[in-house]
């Protein structure tokens, strides 16, 4: 299992949690702050099986094309040692 991180931009947020949610994907959001000028970033978190990983980048992909240099999200794809719903 793997935990996917990305942070984007506010505004970009909706477009991406509407673009996992038609794919399947359960997100969680966290309004977050950080950046040049302490601008509004949210964090999103998924929990995926490790062949979904592909997958879902593909979604951020899909959702948020960058344009030449400006990048419109980041990802870290960490390994989830124990997983458990209580």
């Amino acid at each position: 299992m793997k935990m996917i991180i990305i942070i984007v931009q506010d505004n970009d947020a909706d477009t991406l949690t509407r673009a996992f949610t038609a794919e399947n994907f359960r997100v969680t959001r966290v309004a977050s702050t950080g950046g040049f000028m302490r601008s509004g970033v949210v964090t999103m978190l998924l929990g995926v099986e490790d062949p979904q990983v592909d997958a879902a980048i593909k979604v951020v992909r899909d959702a948020l094309p960058s344009s030449g240099e400006k990048k419109r999200a980041t990802l870290f794809v960490v390994p989830v040692q124990h997983f458990e719903q209580v």
